[in-house]
């Protein structure tokens, strides 16, 4: 991604949102930041720069509010119960679409699509989500494609993930694609992810 500045990368984090889909995105993406000489900035923001509690409980506090994010070129919007409510609330999509227009690649984890849906971004595209969000997303669009064999679907400048765990192989994804195999590489490597679940 050619942009003629540093690659900035912001990670949205609200009230609901799930745990692993702010943090697997953010460990993979800020490891990338550590050791790629393009030396991306990854940073959170939530909707009006407070801390948040996500789904489990976890707090976060956020490094800006989306006033003050600045210009992004990438958007990771996490999944979790609190899309519900941010798939119902008409501000939260106008701002969607507006940062649409400026961002050149908007992401999404697990039912994070569910947001990317109500604002209009997945009409006629490809995209999956986690298993049981399908039928929300085929509700609130009925033109989405949706694919529920696929960790991830690469639209160009939509790329979104299925359930939870798979925001991570998106993130290693993304970094492939931004910077280069090699780096995504070494990145999985730092992080030690090589998936051997005992059940």
């Amino acid at each position: 991604m050619v942009t003629g500045q540093p690659l900035r990368v912001g990670v949205l984090v609200f009230d609901g949102a799930e745990e692993l889909d702010v943090a697997g995105p953010y460990e993979v993406l800020a490891t990338w930041a550590e050791i790629s000489a393009l030396r991306p900035s990854v940073v959170t923001f939530s909707p009006d720069g407070n801390g948040v509690r996500c789904a489990k409980g976890l707090r976060i506090v956020p490094d800006h509010g989306a006033d003050d994010v600045g210009q992004l070129h990438v958007l990771v919007h996490p999944g979790g119960e609190g899309t519900r409510a941010l798939a119902a609330d008409a501000g939260h999509l106008a701002w969607l679409r507006r940062l649409r227009a400026t961002t050149p690649l908007v992401t999404s984890v697990c039912t994070g699509a569910r947001v990317l849906a109500a604002a209009g971004l997945l009409a006629g595209r490809p995209a999956t989500t986690s298993w049981d969000a399908f039928d929300d997303i085929a509700l609130i669009d009925p033109s989405v494609l949706l694919d529920s064999e696929a960790r991830f679907v690469d639209d160009g400048d939509v790329v979104t993930s299925a359930g939870v765990s798979a925001g991570i192989d998106m993130a290693l994804h993304l970094v492939a694609r931004l910077d280069s195999v090699a780096t995504a590489r070494q990145v999985r490597r730092a992080l030690q992810y090589d998936p051997e679940p005992p059940v």
